[in-house]
């Protein structure tokens, strides 16, 4: 059930975020379907905060009262690709199924389209799994293009996924 009178903050991470951090990156139910190993240590969310997220160009936190509940990035490719970027996030199971998700990611998608003046194309692979994060998708709009066979390694074992994209003009009102 969507809570929508919660008010949702994306904001870049802080080295103070990595107690909240390791509470859903070191859940093994979060990072079932995260690229990320299930942190174990604060010292180690800390690092990753630090080498990965707070450099990364578009790495947010998913804020509830600032808050960090939840990780979301946008991945903006090089080159020839610079037309388009991949999106993941994760989301602290306490706040699944309310539509947290969602909002952080469509304020996300404003946000990538406006900074990243090249981009036409948003994209997510998503392992077969996960219906949930094809859910999140689906709702905003993202197209999925088909069913890529084993794929990519994911905790050990080659795994299906889904490429779901939203274009620019796709998410004009």
């Amino acid at each position: 059930m969507a809570n929508n009178s919660l008010e949702i903050t994306l904001r870049p991470y802080r080295p103070s975020d990595a107690e909240d951090f390791l509470t859903y990156a070191g859940d093994e139910k979060v990072t079932q379907f995260t690229r990320w190993n299930t942190f174990t240590s604060k010292e180690e969310a800390l690092s990753y905060i630090k080498d990965f997220c707070i450099p990364h160009p578009y790495c947010r936190s998913i804020c509830i009262h600032d808050r960090s509940i939840g990780f979301l990035f946008i991945k903006p490719q090089g080159g020839d690709d610079k037309c388009r970027a991949e999106v993941g996030y994760a989301l602290a199971t306490e706040y699944w199924g309310q539509g947290i998700a969602t909002r952080a990611v469509k304020m996300a998608i404003s946000d990538g389209f406006k900074e990243l003046t090249d981009l036409v194309r948003m994209q997510a692979l998503v392992l077969v799994e996960n219906r949930a994060s094809q859910r999140v998708l689906e709702k905003l709009g993202f197209y999925k293009e088909g069913l890529l066979r084993k794929y990519t390694f994911h905790k050990g074992a080659v795994h299906d996924v889904f490429m779901y994209s939203l274009l620019f003009s796709d998410s004009m009102p």
